[in-house]
C-alpha cells in the first residue's frame, strides 16, 4: 500500500506541475521541457534512469523503465502527457497556473487532464524505491509532449523513432478511466476505458466561380460548402455497437435491472438515465462542423471556401465513415483528412482488465466497475503502432458535486486531494500486481 509520503507527494507534484505552464496552442506552439525535466528529476530520485527525447527543441518526452521480477513477463506501459490546453485567466476564479490548494482541492489547468495522473505515476514509483518494491513485470513510464494537438512531437515521435524503449510492452494504461461517475441514485460507477473512437478531423474545400456579389452565380463556392456542411451536421448516423460498448450496455442494464435489449439501444439509453452519458456518444459515428473560412470582401464571391469537421468513428467502421462523407459532401466539395488516428478496441477478458477492476473495488467497495469506450482519443492511438493494447485507467474517487467530464478543457479545472490519494492507492495496488 502506498505510504504517507506518496500521498503527500502526489498532491505536491500535481500542484507544482500545474505551475509549469505547458499550454499547447497547436501548430508547434508549446514548450513541455520544464515539465519533462521536473518529471525526470523525480524519476532519477527514485533510482531510475530517465531518458529525455525531442523531435523539436523544447517539445520534450521522458521515458524510464522499472525492472520487474519476472523477466519472462510482458512489459506494461504507463503513460501520461505533459501538455495542457490553454486557459483564459479572466474566465477562472483562480489563476489557472497557480496550482493553488484550497479547501482540500488542487486548482489549475491540468488538474484532471492530466497532470494529476503524471503526479500519481511519480508518487508510486518513488514509493516503491523507498520500500524496495519491484513489480512483477517491467513497467515502462512515459511522459509525453503534444497530446493536446497532433502528438507528432510526443507519442507519435516515440512510437515511430524510439520503439526500442518500449520493447516487450504489450499493454498500456493512460487516461481516462476509473473515475467516480455518480448516476443520481446513489450508485458509484467506475468506468474503465477499453476502446476509443478513431479521430477523423476533416478539411472540406468547395471551389466555384469567383465574381461580383451582385451577379447571378450558380457556381458559388460558399453556397456549395454551406450545403455540404448542413448535410453533414444534420446526418443521423446509424447505430454501430462495438464489443466494448455492447458490454457496457449489458453491464449497466444488469446493474439497473433492465432487459438489455441491444436491438433498440435508444430506448435502452433512455431507461439508463444519467448513466447513459457513459455510452451515448459511442453508439454511433459522428461528424460535427467546427470551423468555416471563406471570402475576403462582402461584395466579392470567392472562388474557394473551406470548412473543418471533427469526425469520430468507431472501431471497424472507417470504410463506412469514408463512404458516408463522400456522399454527404457531394460532387462539388472535396474532403481530406486534416488529422487521422485509428480507433481502438481492448479485450475485457484480459488479466490486466481484471486486475484494474480488483484494484478499484478494493478501495471503493461500494463502487461498480464498468467498461466504456472513449468518445475521443489519447496517446494510446500512437502507441498502438507498436502493438500495445491500450486501456484508460487514471483512478479518482470524486464527490457527487464535481462533474469530472465537464472539467476536461473546462474553466476552473480542479481535483480534490482525497481523489488524488485514492488514485495513488489504486494505481499502486494495480501496478504491483499487474
Amino acid at each position: 500500500m502506498a505510504d504517507q509520503q506518496a500521498l503527500d507527494e502526489v498532491v505536491r507534484f500535481t500542484s507544482e506541475l500545474i505551475r509549469i505552464d505547458t499550454s499547447n496552442f497547436g501548430g508547434g506552439d508549446c514548450r513541455e521541457r520544464p515539465a519533462a525535466e521536473y518529471a525526470a528529476e523525480r524519476l532519477a530520485g527514485a533510482g531510475l534512469e530517465p531518458i529525455l527525447l525531442e523531435r523539436t527543441a523544447g517539445r520534450t518526452n521522458v521515458v524510464a523503465r522499472v525492472e520487474g521480477t519476472d523477466p519472462a513477463a510482458d512489459a506494461l506501459l504507463v503513460h501520461g502527457h505533459l501538455d495542457v490546453v490553454p486557459a483564459q485567466a479572466a474566465d477562472w476564479s483562480v489563476d489557472p497556473f497557480s496550482g493553488e490548494i484550497r479547501d482540500g482541492v488542487v486548482w489549475g489547468r491540468g488538474a484532471v487532464d492530466m497532470k494529476n495522473m503524471d503526479a500519481m505515476i511519480l508518487a508510486v514509483v518513488r514509493g516503491w524505491a523507498r520500500e524496495g518494491v519491484r513489480p512483477r513485470r517491467d513497467i515502462v513510464v512515459a511522459f509525453t509532449a503534444d497530446e493536446e494537438a497532433s502528438a507528432e512531437d510526443g507519442s507519435g515521435f516515440l512510437a515511430d523513432h524510439h520503439p526500442e524503449l518500449f520493447e516487450g510492452c504489450t499493454e498500456g494504461v493512460g487516461e481516462s478511466g476509473a473515475f467516480t461517475f455518480h448516476d443520481g441514485t446513489g450508485r458509484h460507477l467506475y468506468p474503465v476505458a477499453a476502446g476509443e473512437r478513431g479521430t477523423a478531423w476533416l478539411k472540406l474545400t468547395a471551389r466555384g466561380r469567383a465574381g461580383h456579389g451582385s451577379k447571378v452565380n450558380k457556381e458559388n463556392a460558399v453556397t456549395r460548402l454551406a450545403a455540404a456542411v448542413t448535410r453533414i451536421g444534420a446526418h443521423q448516423w446509424p447505430l454501430r455497437l462495438t464489443p466494448t460498448v455492447s458490454a457496457a450496455l449489458t453491464e449497466l442494464a444488469a446493474l439497473y435491472g433492465i432487459e438489455p435489449d441491444l436491438t433498440d439501444v435508444d430506448v435502452l439509453l433512455d431507461k439508463l438515465g444519467p448513466a447513459a452519458r457513459l455510452v451515448e456518444a459511442t453508439v454511433r459515428n459522428s461528424a460535427n462542423p467546427t470551423m468555416l473560412n471563406a471570402g475576403y470582401k462582402v461584395n466579392v464571391i470567392p472562388g474557394e471556401a473551406v470548412a473543418f469537421v471533427d469526425g469520430r468513428y468507431l472501431y471497424g467502421t472507417e470504410d463506412e465513415f469514408r463512404a458516408t462523407l463522400d456522399r454527404l459532401t457531394g460532387p462539388d466539395v472535396d474532403w481530406e483528412f486534416h488529422h487521422r488516428e485509428v480507433a481502438l478496441q481492448a479485450p475485457l477478458d484480459s488479466p490486466t482488465y481484471a486486475r484494474m477492476r480488483a484494484a478499484v473495488e478494493e478501495f471503493a467497495p461500494d463502487g461498480h466497475v464498468v467498461p466504456y469506450c472513449m468518445s475521443g482519443g489519447t496517446d494510446a492511438k500512437q502507441f498502438s503502432r507498436l502493438g500495445i493494447t491500450g486501456y484508460g485507467f487514471a483512478p479518482l474517487k470524486l464527490p457527487e458535486d464535481l462533474d469530472y467530464q465537464a472539467l476536461f478543457h473546462g474553466v476552473d479545472e480542479r481535483v480534490p486531494v482525497e481523489a488524488l490519494h485514492f488514485g495513488v492507492q489504486v494505481l499502486d495496488r494495480f501496478l504491483r500486481t499487474a
